[in-house]
């Protein structure tokens, strides 16, 4: 089975590209393969749209919480929610983003999904830091214009599956919360390398073959990116992997997840 791990940014381009690491599960062995960057958005949608038989874990979030949309009135479904956001422009999604935090309380200015909560993973309202919500607003029209499957959420092509993926949520389960990447080349440090070693080291061990059902062969170079871009991708692909493994039961998603807000593929989520 063909396997992606693809580590998202909502402003691609040379110096930031998307990161795709192509993937082969067979039997009870993921082997890791050629790294592909993707500069800009059209070669992303070009990506998308190649034919199967193939499953993508894409790390940014694929919905927004039933308490935001239904508190803004957004159309209460998870297709017409994302079109609406797409319709408003960057600029007016922004600006409605804002104006919903402008004058609600502390603490309940962004919320979380269900399955944040689980992963442990931010608001996908979060405009700022790591901007998630623009994540949000430029990769899921793309997923339903391309016309993938996404489990739970939306039928398209059976042969293009494409999952949510959270590196973060793997790599706390091996060291923590240590940090392990940076864009900034400044604030790149030797401790930040040790700690991509660190969970290279164990994803080859094996450790985690119980937990994810298969086991994982990847090349050293993959964490020699100070940026972090190469592991996560990585990452992303053991939790695509994972969802293929239990595709009889529902990708592994949790049996109470809700389709208006989706579902990280990831063990820790079933506790949501």
């Amino acid at each position: 089975m063909k396997v992606l791990g693809i580590d998202f940014t909502s402003r691609p381009n040379r110096r930031k590209p998307i990161t795709c690491l192509h993937c082969t599960l067979e039997g009870d062995c993921l082997h890791t393969g050629d790294l592909e960057c993707l500069t800009d958005f059209n070669q992303f949608e070009d990506m998308l749209g190649r034919p199967g038989l193939w499953i993508a874990g894409i790390d940014f979030p694929f919905g927004q919480s039933r308490l935001f949309i239904e508190s803004i009135g957004w159309p209460a479904y998870w297709e017409g929610y994302v079109l609406h956001a797409a319709s408003l422009g960057k600029e007016g999604f922004r600006e409605s983003l804002t104006a919903y935090r402008r004058n609600r309380a502390e603490g309940d200015k962004e919320h979380r999904r269900q399955t944040d909560i689980a992963a442990g993973s931010i608001s996908p309202q979060k405009l700022y830091g790591v901007p998630v919500g623009l994540m949000f607003f430029e990769g899921t029209p793309r997923l339903i214009h391309s016309n993938v499957t996404i489990p739970h959420m939306r039928d398209g092509d059976p042969s293009r599956i494409v999952v949510e993926a959270y590196p973060g949520v793997l790599a706390r389960n091996i060291i923590g919360r240590r940090s392990y990447k940076n864009d900034t080349k400044k604030k790149q440090t030797d401790g930040q390398n040790l700690a991509r070693l660190e969970i290279l080291t164990v994803i080859r061990s094996g450790k985690l073959s119980d937990h994810l059902g298969f086991f994982v062969e990847a090349d050293d170079q993959i964490a020699e990116d100070p940026t972090g871009d190469h592991i996560d991708a990585l990452l992303c692909a053991i939790q695509a992997a994972w969802a293929w493994q239990n595709r009889a039961h529902g990708f592994g998603a949790p049996e109470l997840s809700d389709p208006l807000e989706g579902w990280i593929a990831h063990p820790s989520t079933l506790l949501c």
